[in-house]
């Protein structure tokens, strides 16, 4: 993947829009994943002893077989590469659907493996539509599911699965809280902020999506946060020097204009932005919507694009309760001076990873994953590799006791 990391993230900007150097940071950030496994996964799957109170035992961790992942057109190397890489490593083989509009990724990925001597049928693409998806789950060869993606395909997956006792590991979307203490570091923050909710064009079920704000410093970050992302000019993501990319689709900058639309109609106040850019591609004005209503669709669904939602808190226990106020549970972030206060909070908000000081983030050493709406199941870090294994337990004792 170094080797070719300037072909692959062409291809990744070709595909789906992304900047160049964001692509060019998916492909590193995949090999990275590799790399860990490789060098960690012996120690992973080591067999783990148990102290029993008579004889002795231990866990042997065996692959079970044939595993079926399911992945999104966004990061179309990265999210391939946190199923495949611990997987791989634990003695399983991978059939992968990828997303329809990035074909040329998925080829990409099997020639990957092929050109670095993986044997036939360790790792295949399947080229189908979701319609087959039962029919491989029926199967038996297939023993389990990985899936990254929508809502609505986590609940159908995992109700195929379930019907046919298949385990299955779900990443679904996100609306994760941003919330701004009054002791933090404002301009930092504030870069923070802007990187959150613009990675990927936020696209992306990790960027920060609704930022929760202390009254005492809102007007500070709201200005500020305003003036960082008028500086954002769409351009070719091709080129190096562009900040900002377009959608990866047509209907992608259409739904995202329609959820500004009914939000707005719905009473909350349109700040900047909201509107595509007057010129060629499916760029879409960086937005901020504040004052926004519990009934208004920016408040309860996922805003895939760069669209900001900003709240005015005036106490922790208002900014715990209106970041748990969704039926998301990916990420979050606090931002605070005071580390311990962070961690309490962090404490209090229902998801599956908070971050202090940073926007949620992904790395091969740090367990990923969400709860509620947001799926189950962890992927990354040693619990990434833990996943799809039999944990087999096996006792020896003296043949004389009872």
């Amino acid at each position: 993947m170094r080797e070719r990391s300037s072909e692959l993230a062409r291809l990744i900007t070709l595909k789906m829009g992304k900047r160049i150097a964001e692509s060019i940071g998916e492909v590193e950030l995949s090999a990275a994943i590799y790399e860990y496994y490789a060098k960690n996964a012996e120690e992973f799957l080591a067999d783990e002893p148990l102290s029993p109170t008579d004889g002795s035992a231990y866990i042997r961790k065996e692959p079970i077989g044939v595993l079926l992942g399911i992945d999104p057109w966004n990061y179309p190397f990265y999210q391939v590469a946190r199923f495949a890489a611990p997987n791989i490593m634990a003695g399983n083989c991978i059939l992968l659907k990828h997303a329809s509009n990035v074909p040329q990724c998925a080829l990409a990925i099997e020639k990957l493996f092929r050109d670095a001597g993986a044997p036939d049928g360790l790792y295949t693409n399947l080229f189908i539509n979701t319609n087959k998806v039962e029919d491989l789950l029926a199967n038996p060869i297939v023993k389990a599911v990985s899936l990254t993606g929508s809502e609505q395909a986590g609940a159908s997956v995992a109700a195929i699965a379930g019907k046919n006792l298949k385990k299955s590991v779900l990443e679904l979307g996100g609306s994760d809280p941003f919330i701004v203490l009054e002791d933090a570091e404002m301009d930092k923050t504030v870069e923070w902020a802007i990187y959150g909710r613009m990675q990927n064009c936020g696209q992306a079920c990790i960027a920060s999506k609704r930022f929760i704000v202390m009254d005492k410093v809102y007007d500070e970050f709201l200005t500020k946060f305003k003036a960082g992302l008028a500086q954002m000019e769409p351009g070719d993501p091709m080129k190096e020097e562009t900040t900002l990319g377009p959608l990866s689709s047509k209907s992608a900058l259409e739904g995202l204009e329609e959820q500004v639309e009914k939000s707005v109609k719905a009473g909350a106040k349109l700040l900047t932005g909201g509107k595509r850019f007057d010129r060629q591609g499916y760029f879409m004005q960086p937005t901020i919507l504040t004052d926004i209503p519990k009934n208004a669709e920016a408040f309860h669904e996922e805003l895939f694009g760069p669209v900001a939602s900003v709240y005015k808190v005036s106490s922790e226990d208002e900014a715990v309760a209106l970041a748990n106020a969704v039926r998301f549970g990916l990420g979050g972030a606090i931002f605070t001076a005071n580390e311990k206060r962070g961690q309490k909070l962090a404490e209090r908000i229902n998801s599956g990873m908070i971050f202090i000081n940073h926007p949620t983030g992904s790395q091969p050493d740090l367990p990923f994953g969400g709860t509620n709406q947001s799926g189950y199941g962890r992927e990354l870090s040693s619990l990434g590799i833990d996943e799809f294994l039999n944990k087999k337990l096996i006792r020896t004792s003296d043949i004389n006791s009872k």
